[in-house]
Parts: C-alpha cells; sequence; structure tokens
C-alpha cells in the first residue's frame, strides 16, 4: 500500500476534492468553485492526488476533467476492512 494515498487523504480538502467527484467527473474550475482558495492551490491538491493515483484526469480540449479512480480507493478500504476484521476476533 502506498504511502502518498495516506498522505494525501491526511489532507480535509484532498479528502472533500474526493466526495465531490464520488458525484460525477468535474473539470479543476468546477472543483475550485467549491472552496475558498485560489486555482494554483486547488492544482496543488489534485496533482497530489493524482500522484497518489486517487484520481484520474484526462484533457478534454481546454479542459482536463478529473475522475476518481476507484481500484485504488477499493484496495485502501479493502486494507483498512482487514483492521476491522482482526478487531473483531479480539473481543471474542
Amino acid at each position: 500500500m502506498g504511502g502518498e494515498a495516506f498522505k494525501a487523504l491526511a489532507d480535509p480538502t484532498r479528502r472533500r476534492i474526493l466526495e465531490l467527484l464520488r458525484c460525477g467527473d468535474l473539470t479543476a474550475g468546477q472543483l475550485a468553485e467549491h472552496f475558498d482558495m485560489t486555482k494554483p492551490s486547488i492544482s496543488h491538491h489534485l496533482n497530489a492526488l493524482k500522484a497518489a493515483g486517487l484520481v484520474d484526469a484526462e484533457r478534454a480540449g481546454q479542459s482536463i476533467v478529473y475522475s476518481l479512480n476507484t481500484s485504488v480507493l477499493q484496495d485502501l478500504m479493502s486494507w483498512f476492512l482487514t483492521f476491522t476484521d482482526r478487531s473483531d476476533s479480539n473481543d471474542r
């Protein structure tokens, strides 16, 4: 499990970006509308999410459209669930 994904998820802005993308693909400009920060700041967060493999980016004309990389998120969730399974078995 890559440490980049955990570092990316530690930031509340990045978690919010992932929540927004859960509802559908968005451009950087559309994402920026949800935050009170500069577009370069949003771009920095998107680059961190891309580097962690949590989002994919695809050029569409003049815009870049961002989407969730669900396979990486599913891998992370599976990893987290291994801790739940262990703690359940320790309670018995």
